[in-house]
């Protein structure tokens, strides 16, 4: 490794038709909306000229699109453990609907019945960690809001669970690194939207 110590850049896919209506989208393969497309784009003029060790992608259609627009489609690995969380029964309704039933229902608290518990998840966030800090290079990930929140929380060492307290818009941007040297992971940049 140089004397430059390596970044995480992350980026939550652009805006979708669930994105706007407020539904949880974990395993719903949806497409962006025309503005998450130009987002993806403008996304991409913001990352020009950076070079990455790997170009990592969630499976799924709003993340790898996200990424071909950006300009890194042909780089991008898909990583099966960056799919966002799966929502179970929840999959596709809106938190107020989900309250009506469940007053007080907190996503990272009650989880989804038949869905991904928030420790299985986390499992998976950490093995993705794992594998980019092995790299100790730069690396580009685009994925989820709910998985990235997590990612986020895990990379500074703290519990899964506290991701709640982190917010990211769609089409976001933000960098993981480190302080003085790789013992010292920190958030160098957090949810910068804009375009």
């Amino acid at each position: 490794m140089s004397g430059v110590l390596p970044k995480v850049y992350l980026v939550r896919h652009g805006e979708t038709a669930w994105t706007l209506s407020g539904q949880h989208t974990g395993r719903t393969d949806i497409p962006l909306t025309e503005r998450g497309e130009r987002d993806a784009r403008e996304l991409g003029a913001r990352l020009w000229g950076l070079t990455f060790a790997k170009v990592l992608t969630s499976p799924l259609q709003r993340a790898r699109r996200t990424g071909e627009l950006a300009g890194f489609g042909e780089s991008a690995e898909i990583d099966p453990d960056l799919m966002e969380w799966d929502y179970g029964d929840y999959e596709g309704r809106r938190t107020s609907d989900i309250r009506a039933e469940r007053p007080g229902w907190r996503l990272f608290e009650d989880g989804c019945p038949g869905g991904e518990t928030l420790a299985e998840l986390s499992t998976r966030v950490d093995r993705v960690i794992a594998r980019i800090r092995a790299l100790e290079s730069d690396v580009l990930v685009f994925a989820h809001g709910h998985l990235l929140r997590i990612l986020i929380a895990r990379w500074i060492a703290l519990p899964a669970l506290e991701a709640r307290r982190l917010y990211l818009e769609a089409a976001s941007l933000s960098v993981l690194g480190y302080d003085h040297d790789l013992d010292e992971p920190v958030i160098r940049l957090l949810n910068d939207a804009r375009q």
